[in-house]
């Protein structure tokens, strides 16, 4: 917790996403407040998610696992157990590239059998500033048409692509993404938190496949859409290679709206340097029913030339609490 911020202070404030880019957001709002609860996609079939998805019937844990991770408490206590969290094991044997998170995440809920109430013990072991939550009570696949272009061999094409990990490394235009199985349910507790809150933000992360499916659970993006809470779209700061190859920020947040009719927003926080049309993202961020916000967010990389791709935690937090002040005016 950020000194001087006493227990229970602070907004309410749901971060939905998924991977590095949710946990950018809440190792920045964590400076701002510990009543957070983070919303995690449960798409991931890649990796050590994948394996124990398809191992054991289960929900991948790692997206939870960062989440959590990024919660901790800022003690010895907490960033040990965090470490030990996020360990990997390496060589060539069955624990190869698995997560201690995600193997104590699994051991919790074979012997619980409840999700929620197996990672709120592991909030605990890390004395994490928040809660995390699965955005669904089952585990979800994702599909989508993606636009291919037309070569030599073959012309332009509609195809269906399934699986996170498929879409993500798409080398195709997603036009549209769904979740597997159709109008899947939604966490109870998540739906209670975002009509709860003060604020929700979403993003950054992969947008298809981190971002949007929380507009996809319909009982999770009525509350969205009904929640008193204002609502925050932070963008990334480039366009990832495959799904979002070639994507505009203004094309960003259309995507995003279009792929939740009716849901309104009241900011769009972007870095200036990833932005080359700031009149089109501000028109589109307009159309959403939002204001434009451009502040400094990006890790600045020492003695490198090229920009860096991640958020700098605490410049995304300076922003974050000029946005959750509406402090929402430009600065120099």
């Amino acid at each position: 917790m950020a000194p001087g911020l006493q227990p229970g202070s602070g907004p309410a404030v749901v971060a939905c996403g998924g991977g590095h880019g949710l946990a950018a957001s809440l190792q920045a709002l964590r400076h701002l407040s510990d009543r957070i609860t983070a919303v995690v996609t449960v798409a991931d079939d890649g990796g050590s998610s994948g394996r124990l998805r398809s191992e054991l019937g289960i929900m991948p844990p790692g997206d939870l696992r960062m989440a959590l991770a990024a919660l901790c408490d800022d003690t010895e206590w907490g960033r040990t157990w965090r470490d030990v969290l996020q360990h990997r094991f390496t060589g060539d044997g069955p624990l190869a590239d698995h997560a201690v998170g995600n193997l104590l995440i699994a051991a919790l809920w074979q012997r619980l059998g409840d999700s929620v109430e197996g990672l709120d013990l592991v909030g605990r072991l890390l004395g994490a500033r928040g809660r995390v939550l699965p955005m669904s009570s089952v585990p979800l696949e994702i599909e989508a048409d993606v636009r291919v272009s037309a070569t030599r061999s073959a012309p332009a094409r509609l195809e269906v692509v399934r699986g996170q990990k498929a879409v993500a490394t798409t080398r195709g235009t997603v036009e549209e993404v769904r979740l597997l199985p159709v109008d899947p349910p939604a966490r109870p507790e998540v739906v209670e938190a975002v009509r709860a809150a003060d604020w929700v933000v979403l993003g950054p992360g992969s947008w298809f496949t981190s971002v949007m499916p929380h507009l996809l659970v319909p009982d999770l993006a009525a509350a969205l859409r009904e929640t008193r809470a204002r609502r925050c779209l932070v963008l990334n700061l480039v366009s990832e290679r495959g799904e979002t190859s070639g994507l505009s920020p203004a094309a960003h947040v259309r995507a995003l709206t279009a792929h939740a009719r009716g849901l309104r927003l009241d900011v769009v926080l972007a870095d200036p340097s990833a932005v080359e049309d700031v009149e089109a993202l501000a028109v589109a961020a307009e159309e959403a029913g939002a204001q434009l916000v451009l502040r400094q967010v990006r890790k600045v990389r020492r003695g490198r030339p090229a920009l860096s791709s991640e958020h700098d935690p605490l410049r995304l937090a300076a922003a974050m609490r000029d946005v959750l002040e509406g402090s929402w005016g430009d600065v120099g």
